[in-house]
């Protein structure tokens, strides 16, 4: 589970395991794989480290 921010300033906390696809065009969009999108204000690589931040803390 990852933390990420709405455009609106609200924090929110999605399960990385259900993200299909992320773009950034500037804004990121993120797509899960039930179809929901999700537009948030951290960079792809930032969202990325959280990704490999939080895999890393399963071992």
């Amino acid at each position: 589970m990852i933390i990420v921010t709405k455009l609106n300033d609200t924090e929110i906390v999605i399960n990385c395991d259900y993200i299909e696809v992320m773009q950034e065009t500037p804004d990121t969009t993120i797509t899960l794989t039930t179809g929901r999108k999700i537009i948030v204000k951290e960079a792809v690589d930032d969202i990325i480290d959280k990704i490999i931040t939080y895999k890393k803390s399963l071992k």
